[in-house]
């Protein structure tokens, strides 16, 4: 089945979510702002990172190659700690237009994918319910599901993974609910 049918929901959820999102992050200051944490020395952590002359990019100290783990100065680097996983963005303002427009074109991408997901699952007719389980399941599985591996392995706490699959669990719902109201005729 073709996806043409579907552009209309595809298009309000990912708007939908995107205006969603927004009124989650500014509004509601309480949820992620504490997520947030900066150095107190942080003047002293920024010029120690620009003598380096880093590029962007992903950092982990302390950086040791895998077979090196049963070194004794490199078991003491971890147990001195700090141990940390540091993400470098280019110098400069950040160009927030820039994020939000990523933002909205994976919203349409997640959008896309329930609008597959439904065409290939289910039956010409559906019902209501079967529209709002499969796409929500499928939008549930792109907003939520990818943020366990930010715990798992970049030391994300867990309470901010959490918070941002609940995140996802709105967007999933409205997801579900976009495509229940618009659900195309011709599907």
């Amino acid at each position: 089945m073709s996806l043409i049918p579907f552009w209309q929901p595809i298009l309000v959820s990912a708007v939908f979510v995107f205006f969603a999102s927004s009124a989650i992050n500014m509004a509601l200051k309480f949820w992620h702002a504490p997520d947030y944490r900066g150095f107190s020395n942080e003047d002293e952590v920024a010029a120690a990172m620009r003598k380096g002359n880093p590029a962007p990019g992903v950092y982990v100290i302390p950086f040791c190659a895998p077979e090196s783990f049963k070194d004794p100065a490199v078991k003491a680097k971890f147990e001195q700690g700090p141990i940390a996983k540091i993400n470098l963005s280019p110098n400069g303002m950040f160009n927030l237009g820039r994020f939000l427009g990523a933002w909205f074109l994976f919203c349409l991408v997640v959008s896309v994918a329930c609008a597959g997901l439904a065409a290939h699952a289910l039956p010409p007719h559906p019902g209501t319910h079967a529209i709002l389980h499969t796409t929500g399941l499928g939008a549930l599985l792109g907003y939520s599901f990818g943020e366990a591996t930010n715990s798992i392995w970049r030391a994300q706490p867990w309470i901010v993974s959490i918070k941002y699959a609940i995140d996802g669990l709105v967007y999933a719902a409205i997801t579900a609910a976009t495509f229940a109201w618009l659900w195309p005729a011709a599907a």
